[in-house]
């Protein structure tokens, strides 16, 4: 019962990662391609988790911590351009 519960879990995250993979491309604004992005990176790493459990192992709790960094590093960056319209501040010589 629990293998298909796990199953199903990983089919329904699957489903989520491709409507939002359909959200970044569609759009209509990047704010929602943004959220779009971290939606698929939080997915990404709730079905590594429970890829994890269903196999029996720790082996892919490293993978998830390297999404997470990941997801998170490129949200604030992809934020931050949205913002400002640069990620990185440059100085100005006057």
């Amino acid at each position: 019962m629990i293998d298909f519960l796990l199953v199903a879990s990983l089919f329904l995250f699957t489903i989520a990662i491709f409507i939002a993979l359909y959200r970044i491309i569609r759009g209509p604004s990047m704010p929602d391609r943004v959220v779009a992005l971290d939606m698929i990176g939080v997915n990404l790493i709730s079905l590594v988790a429970v890829f994890s459990v269903f196999l029996r192992t720790h082996a892919y709790l490293e993978v998830i911590l390297i999404v997470g960094i990941l997801a998170f590093i490129s949200t604030v960056g992809l934020a931050r351009y949205v913002e400002r319209g640069e990620i990185v501040e440059h100085e100005h010589d006057d």
